[in-house]
């Protein structure tokens, strides 16, 4: 058994929004608030970062149109005691998908980490 960090993506919709940083503000708030209610305060709540087709550089993975935002959102958390890279997956989409219903989400990384001894 091991312990892994798992990283997972998720698109947040804002409506009624004008501004890229009020819809960044929304999304982690909503999310960290949805989390915090389920007392799953141990999942790390950011917006996530997408790179730009022409130069590569990353910068924060929001659009809006229409006065409504899409807003890629970054969750991590740590699962201890798993049977490997795909349990941890499991556990980790199931536990945070339980709290944040109808918002699409995907694993993108995982990784092993050292055990507290």
């Amino acid at each position: 058994m091991a312990n892994y960090l798992v990283a997972m993506e998720a698109a947040w919709l804002v409506r009624d929004v004008e501004e890229i940083d009020d819809a960044i503000g929304v999304a982690v708030s909503e999310a960290g608030k949805r989390l915090n209610s389920e007392n799953m305060d141990y999942v790390e709540v950011e917006v996530g970062a997408t790179g730009c087709p022409a130069c590569g550089e990353p910068f924060d993975s929001a659009f809006i149109a229409a006065d409504t935002a899409l807003v890629g959102l970054g969750l991590e958390m740590e699962v201890f005691n798993a049977e490997g890279e795909e349990h941890a997956s499991r556990i980790a989409k199931s536990e945070v998908g339980g709290a944040l219903r109808d918002v699409p989400l995907s694993v993108v990384e995982i990784f092993e980490t050292e055990e507290d001894e």
